[in-house]
């Protein structure tokens, strides 16, 4: 991977993760917004959802879209509808009006999420693109990490409104890095001019191709999980274990390391026992993850935290290795398989979200149950040995 420049490498890895910016920075001050919009908190998780929906139906058209006319003016224009969205955000004066932006800010997240994946496709495949990807996650856990404790922070400064300034200024700065650094990838001849028919059926195939769908919908299941794991574990964390808000933010920052550490280890091993051995160990250490919050959930916090460091060990492996296995037999439609397998990976938050929510019982059992069935869900789609990364072309 020394070929892959650094600044290249982080500032995919930054529109990738810039998703995820987008909405947990704003998960502390989501009380007081409700506040000063006049709207309760129940209502304002719409801030959140309607986010979710549009990413997760907006990557179905971008992807394509930069297939057809290259990946710059894609990410370009996208990361302007997402500036735009901002602003909107941040002069909202009531709560339509704020979700109108988010809507946006959605659009412009999901073309330059699909793309940083595309983009890596289109340079590297095999055990390269493996690799990439897993140092493209390492920077990407840092998001989820450390924004909750971010948006804390500004909120206390600034206000709530300065949330949304701080996501204009990196959106800002995504596309002047990325038109200095990354650039357009796809070059003119390997662009696909597709008619809504020929599109449609290209997803239809990609969803009837198992070397596609098999890693791929690991990779959903255990993303999905992920999203279940930002959603409920500050619930549990401040209610069963007494948190404060900073107290909260610094867990999540340290549960940046489990991630590292897994996203260091996943090329190594991939090179050693091959892909789809490694996608099989992360599925399965996920669903042990699971178990143990589960069974161990009366030990406390120390069995909490080895729980969710088993899981975020389990799912950092699974990511990378996942989205390389899958993206690899489609260098002609990278843009496309990139765009679903975002999609997949968001209906599968929107579930076991949602999942975790609504099930009866003590919050932390929720939250077990949910990391151990997407872990379980992730193991069976492992389960019958994909292509390999070395393998396909």
């Amino acid at each position: 991977m020394s070929a892959v420049p650094r600044p290249w490498l982080l500032t995919l890895a930054a529109l990738a993760a810039l998703a995820t910016l987008s909405t947990n920075i704003l998960l502390p001050s989501l009380p007081v917004m409700a506040k000063a919009l006049g709207s309760s908190e129940a209502a304002m998780t719409a801030v959140l959802s309607l986010f979710l929906a549009v990413f997760a139906l907006a990557q179905l058209i971008v992807g394509p879209l930069s297939d057809r006319i290259g990946r710059r003016p894609v990410v370009l224009g996208g990361l302007a509808v997402f500036i735009a969205g901002s602003l909107v955000c941040a002069l909202a004066g009531e709560l339509p009006l704020l979700l109108a932006g988010r809507a946006l800010q959605a659009v412009g997240a999901a073309a330059a999420s699909v793309l940083a994946r595309a983009a890596a496709r289109d340079r590297f495949e095999g055990p390269q693109l493996a690799a990439l990807l897993g140092r493209i996650m390492v920077v990407m856990a840092a998001a989820p990490g450390f924004s909750p404790l971010l948006g804390g922070l500004v909120q206390q400064a600034w206000g709530w409104r300065a949330l949304f300034v701080v996501l204009v200024m990196a959106g800002l700065a995504l596309a002047l890095a990325y038109a200095r650094i990354v650039g357009e990838t796809l070059p003119a001849e390997r662009r696909r001019h597709q008619p809504v028919g020929a599109l449609v059926r290209g997803y239809v195939a990609l969803l009837g191709d198992a070397r596609y769908m098999r890693p791929a919908l690991a990779t959903a299941a255990i993303l999905g999980a992920l999203f279940a794991f930002f959603g409920t574990a500050p619930l549990v964390l401040a209610g069963d274990f007494g948190f404060s808000a900073l107290q909260v933010g610094l867990f999540f920052a340290s549960s940046v390391f489990v991630v590292f550490a897994a996203g260091q280890t996943a090329p190594r091993w991939s090179a050693r026992w091959g892909a789809p051995v490694v996608l099989r160990i992360g599925a399965a250490l996920a669903t042990l993850g699971g178990l143990a919050m589960l069974v161990g959930g009366a030990a406390g916090l120390v069995g909490f935290a080895i729980a969710v460091g088993i899981f975020l060990f389990g799912m950092g492996l699974v990511s990378p290795t996942g989205t390389a296995l899958a993206l690899t037999p489609f260098a002609s439609q990278a843009g496309q398989a990139s765009a679903l397998l975002g999609f997949l990976q968001m209906a599968a938050a929107a579930l076991l979200t949602t999942a975790a929510a609504t099930l009866p019982g003590a919050r932390m059992d929720a939250l077990a149950l949910v990391l151990a069935g997407g872990g379980v869900l992730a193991l069976i789609s492992a389960a019958a040995r994909p292509a390999s990364v070395a393998s396909a072309s």
